[in-house]
């Protein structure tokens, strides 16, 4: 039996297949500092294992969509999957840290098909508002993924070892590859013809660039995602090594964080029916910017304080539910024929201007929380001014 457009059994498949992202990214957070100590590796070489993902990912969003405009999601789908298993078959196996961010770059490259693609297979069913509301569902459910990874990474660390992590990504992404196989159908019915050739992706990308509306969205994603990023990449190091967490109590902190997305989410698949996707983005960079704001003002009063860093982070998160889900659908909305390229330049905009900034943030990271707190602080400013300075480019 196959699944079938609205169904919860679609809506789930396709957020465990986004949630590939966060897991990658989140359940060996916990993991960093001992990685580092049984690889003997220095820190910043275990921080290149998530920006060299990242970069990975980046360049991985530009081959599937195009790919799967002209072939189809699922076999496109199917080939990103068997590259994830492989190599995070290899990240297990890994002796040595070069072995380790070598694999990495190529898990990264086979995650990034699942994400764009499930982007690509909700603008192939769905319209608009409605679009807006599937993604936002989509982003509650995958909300448990930050929530719940970093507290299990946390507790297979104190278990185990790092590989347990790992070994836990190879799990959840052989479910996935499995279900896909067997229950997941074809939903491009729009293919586009002729022969596919680097000339044709070009022009697709070039299509989807033209547009006004586009770029504003997606820079706009990128911008609130650097935020998000820079959190994700520092807050190992300033919960356990500033703050003094243990792994468990790291993981359930960053919970918290995750708890505010699910929740705001949730509201704003609730809202966006009335509100449109423009008056949902709008009330989300107002909440990033204020989180944002007082984040940087709470570190810089109380720099020993973990709560003046969290809180503040919260609200962060809180906004950023609102802006990310329907971001997306008024990004890819203009392009039913290609959801595919739209999908993949917003993952490439959005992923390759994190990683250089989290890498230039982690060469400041010393004794306290300051250089995570300014990069958040730019990032929820940055959206809100952005946001109001492309109102006529929206229209």
């Amino acid at each position: 039996m196959r699944l079938t457009p609205g169904s919860r059994g679609m809506t789930i498949l396709l957020a465990m297949m986004t949630g590939l992202g966060p897991l990658s990214t989140d359940i060996y957070l916990a993991s960093m500092p001992f990685i580092g100590a049984a690889l003997s590796a220095s820190a910043g070489a275990v921080q290149l294992t998530m920006s060299a993902y990242v970069i990975g990912f980046a360049f991985g969003q530009i081959i599937y969509g195009p790919l799967s405009d002209k072939l189809g999601r699922r076999p496109v789908l199917l080939v990103g999957f068997g590259l994830y298993l492989f190599a995070t078959l290899a990240c297990v196996l890994s002796t040595n840290i070069e072995t380790l961010i070598t694999a990495r770059i190529i898990q990264s490259l086979g995650a990034a098909g699942p994400i764009i693609l499930a982007r690509a297979i909700v603008r192939d069913l769905y319209e608009g508002a409605q679009a807006g509301r599937q993604l936002a569902i989509m982003s509650a459910i995958v909300g448990f993924a930050p929530i719940g990874a970093p507290v299990l990474g946390g507790v297979l660390q104190s278990l185990f070892d790092w590989h347990a992590s790992f070994l836990a990504m190879l799990l959840v992404a052989g479910i996935l590859a499995f279900t896909v196989l067997l229950l997941l159908p074809e939903t491009n019915k729009a293919k586009q013809i002729g022969p596919l050739s680097l000339g044709s992706v070009i022009a697709s990308f070039r299509e989807v660039l033209k547009n006004r509306a586009f770029r504003s969205y997606a820079v706009l994603q990128a911008i609130g995602y650097n935020g998000l990023f820079v959190f994700l990449s520092g807050s190992s190091y300033v919960l356990q090594r500033v703050y003094g967490f243990d792994s468990i109590s790291f993981g359930l902190m960053f919970a918290c964080c995750s708890c505010c997305y699910v929740s705001g989410a949730y509201v704003g698949a609730r809202m966006v029916a009335r509100r449109g996707l423009d008056g949902m983005i709008k009330r989300g960079v107002i909440f990033m910017m204020i989180g944002g704001i007082s984040q940087l003002l709470a570190v810089i009063a109380f720099p020993r304080e973990p709560l003046a860093f969290i809180i503040p982070e919260m609200v962060f998160f809180f906004g950023l539910s609102f802006v990310m889900p329907n971001v997306i659908a008024a990004a890819m909305s203009p392009f039913p024929e290609r959801a595919g390229a739209a999908s993949s330049l917003m993952g490439f905009v959005q992923m390759s201007s994190a990683a250089p900034i989290a890498w230039a943030m982690s060469l400041f990271l010393s004794t306290n929380a300051l250089p995570v707190a300014v990069v958040m602080a730019i990032s929820g400013t940055g959206s809100f001014v952005l946001f109001r300075a492309t109102r006529h480019l929206r229209a």
